[in-house]
């Protein structure tokens, strides 16, 4: 319980109608989720605007009202705050009603369009090797120390974040490691947290189904950047060409990792297999059971969080040779007549040809390379013909499917595919919507050597289809196959 006024500290106060020291129970953004003497908080979504359900929150027990515009109607026993950012101002009031969590931790958030959840995922294994009790928010799992949370967003609500960050501090966690994505930024759902430090991965082709345009995109990643405060750090990829960018603007301290360009942290491939690489991170070489040029950025960025941080440079190299991939990337499975399948999450054009080229740079004979992938329904339709045309240039066959066609066709999603293919290229490629065939055609083509890369749900238990979830797995298919063989 907390006291209306307390939780409005910098939020925006605009204006104010009622009395101010009124006890909260909770703050809700959605009126569905509204209890007895919470505080109901009126946020314009991408979809419906929360101004429309202001007097169902007071009829399931609202006493305050948090609005950009008051409602014609109002009520003498609720109090009315007009705020000049309502998606900041529930941030921030969420933050004060959980006695801002994030003060009481060192919280480092990861945004890019590719590497979020590696990094992510990696920092919180690193810190838990190292002795830390430590806490993940990512698009896989949330994790509280050794117990695992279901993850429903890659940045969850305002208001779950925080709650989940006081769930952290009670169970002792000293160190969080959270994904930010451009949405969540561009929402204002991390309004209100400290950070320690943000780390920048890359930024490619992607969401602008949403964002619209890639300046609108980089405008949100960036922001991320030009809020940390001058005690945090700024850790961002020198080879990337929007890595000193994201950078301009910030207070933090500016630090950099690379492969190719001058940077604080410098890395290096030396040797790449399928089960593992050989990489010199300052110097120093480390074995990593990961595989890819994209893993070594990642290893880098690890690396560098890390030292950031005050860790020991002996002990970090020593773990980093022990972190083990997050689920669904670049996760290989090998049959018992070697085939080898390849499960990532691929599913921009950039990640995809990553991976592709990371393969591509694994095989050693004349070995088939056939990928299975889509594109998702309801989402960014100017990357399908990209990423199709990527696939067919840089594999033997191509089988198009599907990812999550939502509540569009997969034949509209697969003929916008398809418009990327070149004519030379059509030949090796075929077009399956039912992704479970798709899968085993893929297995039924391979020969003995052969590579088959599945791309586009990775870690995914489902798969959406007119709006509805149904269970699915690509692993769970890809096994199923293995032991009927």
């Amino acid at each position: 319980m907390a006291v209306l006024q307390d939780i409005l500290y910098s939020s925006g106060v605009v204006e104010t109608k009622g009395i101010l020291d009124v006890p909260i129970s909770s703050i809700a953004f959605d009126s569905r989720t509204v209890k007895p003497g919470a505080a109901f908080v009126a946020v314009a979504g991408t979809h419906v605007d929360g101004h429309q359900f202001i007097e169902k929150a007071i009829e399931l027990g609202a006493v305050a009202i948090v609005c950009g515009v008051f409602p014609e109607n109002i009520h003498p026993d609720v109090t009315y705050i007009a705020v000049k950012n309502p998606a900041f101002a529930l941030g921030v009031m969420a933050s004060n009603f959980y006695d801002n969590p994030s003060k009481k931790l060192h919280l480092v958030g990861i945004t890019g369009t590719n590497g979020k959840t590696t990094t992510a995922t990696l920092l919180y294994n690193l810190f838990t090797l190292l002795g830390y009790q430590s806490g993940l928010l990512s698009t896989i799992a949330n994790k509280i120390g050794q117990q695992t949370l279901s993850a429903t967003h890659t940045t969850p609500d305002a208001v779950k974040i925080n709650e989940l960050l006081n769930d952290m501090v009670e169970a002792g966690c000293e160190y969080v490691f959270m994904e930010v994505s451009s949405h969540a930024l561009d929402q204002e759902r991390i309004a209100g947290l400290y950070f320690a430090g943000g780390v920048f991965t890359n930024l490619t082709h992607d969401h602008l189904d949403y964002h619209l345009t890639f300046k609108a995109y980089l405008d949100a990643k960036k922001r991320f950047f030009d809020q940390l405060p001058s005690t945090a750090f700024a850790l961002s990829n020198a080879d990337d060409k929007n890595g000193k960018i994201m950078l301009q603007n910030t207070k933090a301290k500016k630090m950099f990792y690379g492969l190719k360009n001058l940077a604080d942290f410098k890395g290096r491939s030396m040797e790449n297999h399928l089960d593992g690489m050989l990489i010199k991170i300052d110097g120093n070489e480390v074995y990593s059971p990961l595989s890819g040029d994209f893993n070594c950025y990642n290893l880098m960025a690890i690396y560098g969080t890390a030292m950031m941080l005050g860790q020991s440079k002996e002990e970090v190299l020593t773990e980093l040779s022990r972190l083990k991939g997050a689920e669904g990337r670049f996760e290989v499975l090998k049959s018992d007549n070697n085939i080898t399948f390849v499960v990532d999450y691929a599913h921009t054009p950039d990640a995809l040809e990553n991976v592709l080229n990371t393969i591509n740079g694994l095989r050693t004979h004349n070995e088939q390379l056939i990928t299975v992938t889509g594109a998702g329904g309801d989402r960014d339709k100017t990357k399908r013909p990209i990423m199709a045309g990527i696939a067919s240039r840089l594999s033997t066959r191509v089988i198009l499917t599907s990812d999550n066609p939502r509540t569009e066709k997969p034949e509209q999603i697969l003929a916008d595919m398809m418009a990327g293919i070149d004519v030379s290229k059509k030949r090796k490629t075929m077009v399956i919507a039912d992704r479970k065939e798709a899968i085993k055609t893929a297995w039924n083509l391979a020969q003995p050597g052969d590579m088959i890369l599945v791309a586009g749900k990775g870690h995914e238990k489902y798969q959406e289809i007119n709006g509805v979830r149904h269970h699915f797995d690509d692993k769970e298919i890809i096994e199923e196959l293995m032991k009927g063989n």
